[in-house]
């Protein structure tokens, strides 16, 4: 079955898993399209399940967390711009607001990596701009790998500096954002798309690490 190693660790050999496993996933944060909160549940309460591989089972399984940790999870809602909301229900927020509290969840698991699966394709264009913007400043900011799945060539082109495109499951193209022209962009929609004639000095700047796969 042979062997899978990530961040330079063994996680699979020979069909068996690493004892260590849960470490390891713990350092990949994932951020979806549904979100994936539990409604009933404070915004405090989401953002805290994201410590939860730091902290002994019994204390998960009581609801336990520390002062400090709940000092880190507000200070994560204060960096997605919901710090007010800590106390209300999940499901009292808007598609856009429980988006960013799922960011702020990812940091809570203090990732190495972030893993977003087209984070913004049931939101509205301002809802979209503020989950791309707040991805986009955890890049910068701690220097975090934030690798997006997108549709949406405009979004891409403003915020992403690396593509990987992918055509009929291959990779069609991979390098620089400003390379990536509308002919190939044609080529692998099949029909002609719009692109920012922006030059890259006007983008905003962004680490190496924010990719773009747009399939």
């Amino acid at each position: 079955m042979g062997l899978y190693r990530v961040f330079d660790h063994d996680i699979q050999r020979n069909g068996r898993l690493n004892k260590n496993i849960r470490a390891n996933r713990a350092r990949i944060g994932h951020v979806f399209q549904q979100f994936n909160l539990v409604n009933r549940l404070s915004v405090m309460t989401n953002v805290l399940i994201g410590g939860l591989s730091r902290i002994p089972s019994y204390r998960s399984l009581l609801g336990w967390f520390t002062e400090e940790e709940k000092r880190a999870a507000l200070e994560a809602l204060d960096r997605v711009g919901l710090k007010d909301f800590a106390l209300h229900k999940a499901s009292e927020l808007s598609g856009g607001q429980q988006q960013r509290v799922a960011i702020a969840r990812a940091l809570m698991q203090k990732a190495d990596i972030i893993l977003a699966d087209e984070p913004i394709a049931s939101l509205d264009p301002e809802s979209s701009r503020l989950v791309m913007e707040t991805l986009q400043r955890i890049n910068q900011d701690d220097d975090i790998t934030v690798v997006v799945t997108l549709h949406q060539v405009d979004y891409a082109q403003k915020y992403c500096r690396t593509a990987v495109a992918l055509k009929e499951g291959e990779i069609f193209f991979i390098g620089d954002m400003n390379v990536l022209s509308a002919e190939k962009l044609t080529h692998i929609y099949g029909t002609p798309q719009a692109t920012q004639q922006q030059d890259a000095a006007s983008l905003p700047k962004t680490s190496d690490n924010y990719q773009l796969n747009p399939v």
